[in-house]
């Protein structure tokens, strides 16, 4: 199933450059270094419920993309499942809502990769409280792993409230969001004190700018996930040191768009918004190689509504 955009750092160049693998495709490409053989990725993706993505095609991408780690969104199944649709190729550590159905995340940890792993005695952290509101639970899951160079790194999944404006939804997203901002903020400081290196990524629901969403001013504080006390927040994050690691490679550029809507042609039109991100601590940050989305060719060969967001680093 092949790959969507690429970015990578340094001084960047893109080109049109059109190629085909199975049912994925490189439609716009930034060239500006190369991804070396002691690198590693991670793909962040929400899929929508994993059995179902499964059934469209997701272990193909996984065989083809061949990530060495997956930060998983809205899994909306228990460990075994998961566990057992994603294979014995990888360690992997899942947390489900405890409302049935519904969120989920996930990370798996690829046990074959000679460039990253499990931490020895690696812990593993879910949810942002002992105590969580119902509908907070499944959205967030920390995972301790190490580089092959001994570099150590916490790896986390979230999955933001999509909320709903005027609606007790958008209540349970910014108090959400709150709890967040706590918790990143903590990560960020650790970092710096000695701490591991943080990535957070996942589905956060949220646009930073006009440039994350094709139809800003149809949306702009009209539809939840483009308010400015949401945006307030990411935005927020990066003035506090955290990078955005996607849009750092690629520039003040539109997109690249991670979610389309399946109703219309939104996909087709590339009508998306970019909410899928990758959220690095300055340590791990500097070692950001390169990016893609791995878009499919064609609106019938999703396996989901978001496309993965890949991200290679420096191990």
């Amino acid at each position: 199933m092949a790959w969507g955009r690429q970015i990578s750092r340094g001084v960047a160049h893109s080109d049109s450059s059109y190629h085909i693998f199975g049912s994925w495709a490189t439609c716009t490409t930034w060239h500006t270094g190369a991804v070396t053989s002691t690198s590693f990725s991670v793909a962040s993706v929400n899929v929508n419920g994993i059995r179902a993505a499964y059934r469209k095609g997701m272990g193909q991408w996984i065989e083809e993309a061949q990530p060495d780690v997956i930060l998983l969104q809205e899994v909306r199944a228990e460990e075994k499942i998961a566990a057992d649709l994603l294979g014995d190729q990888f360690d992997t550590f899942i947390a489900p809502s405890l409302i049935k159905g519904r969120a989920g995340v996930g990370v798996a940890v690829a046990k074959d990769s000679t460039k990253i792993g499990l931490a020895p005695g690696a812990q593993h952290t879910i949810g942002l409280a002992q105590q969580e509101e119902l509908v907070d639970s499944g959205r967030w899951i920390e995972v301790d792993l190490v580089t092959a160079s001994g570099f150590p790194l916490r790896m986390v999944s979230a999955y933001f409230h999509s909320g709903q404006i005027n609606d007790p939804k958008q209540d349970s997203k910014m108090r959400h969001l709150a709890s967040i901002d706590a918790r990143v903020r903590e990560l960020l400081s650790r970092s710096g004190e000695g701490g591991p290196q943080t990535l957070v990524a996942g589905d956060f629901n949220v646009v930073r700018s006009e440039m994350d969403i094709k139809n800003w001013k149809a949306n702009y504080n009209k539809t939840s996930g483009v308010l400015d006390e949401e945006m307030a927040y990411l935005n927020g994050w990066v003035d506090a040191g955290w990078c955005d690691v996607v849009r750092t490679l690629t520039g003040p550029t539109p997109g690249p768009y991670s979610w389309w809507s399946w109703r219309g042609k939104a996909f087709d039109n590339d009508t998306g918004w970019r909410i899928d991100y990758h959220y690095a601590t300055p340590g791990l940050a500097v070692r950001a190689l390169a990016a893609r989305v791995d878009r499919a060719i064609s609106w019938d060969t999703r396996f989901s509504d978001h496309a993965p967001v890949v991200v290679q680093f420096e191990a």
